[in-house]
């Protein structure tokens, strides 16, 4: 059930980065209107629960249809690694699924895994010519990876990414818990002291 306090996306936090701007949203993904959401997707791509679940469910069979043919063609898609499909009934044109690692304790190369999701993501959302894209907390749901150390990683890649490339005009998070949304606006606070507050 929709938190009655979240009556729609509240920006935190934004800042400007090589022309591109970053921001911090507490909201739905399935929502934004981006020119593409990505989905913390399974390595099957035949949807699921958590983000997954609710991305093919507001978007209809167009995505899973896609999902399909492109499994067909290529086999499960590896952590780390992400794909791009239609958006169908979304707001947002395009899909972008990526998957996450299963957390292991840190010890199983997670961190790089993760921030390669997000990478391969941003790139294939700037190699299509897209000009914004929203993200959720990729593997911090059912695969357990612990918030701060997974938005440390997810924000500093992001920060990295935009700062090389210029084609991204907006980067938006979007966490839907306000726990999540908190500790991801207590981390870019730390990775850019000096940015600008919204709220």
């Amino acid at each position: 059930m929709r938190n009655p306090r979240m009556k729609g996306p509240k920006i935190s936090m934004e800042l400007t980065i090589n022309k591109a701007r970053l921001s911090l949203v507490q909201g739905d993904i399935t929502g934004q209107a981006t020119d593409a959401i990505v989905n913390a997707a399974n390595s099957g791509l035949m949807g699921g629960g958590g983000v997954d679940g609710a991305i093919h469910r507001a978007g209809g069979p167009a995505i899973l249809e896609e999902c399909r043919r492109i499994r067909e063609k290529t086999g499960r898609l590896p952590a780390g690694k992400a794909v791009i499909t239609t958006g169908g009934k979304l707001k947002a044109k395009y899909v972008i699924h990526t998957v996450g690692p299963v957390w292991q304790g840190g010890t199983g190369g997670e961190a790089e895994l993760l921030a390669s999701a997000y990478k391969e993501s941003l790139k294939l959302a700037a190699d299509n010519g897209l000009r914004s894209v929203s993200f959720p907390a990729i593997s911090t749901g059912a695969y357990g990876y612990p918030v701060e150390s997974a938005a440390r990683v997810a924000l500093q890649t992001t920060i990295d990414f935009l700062g090389q490339n210029q084609s991204l005009r907006e980067v938006a998070f979007v966490l839907f818990d306000s726990y999540t949304y908190r500790v991801y606006t207590d981390v870019l606070r730390e990775l850019m002291p000096n940015m600008e507050s919204t709220r």
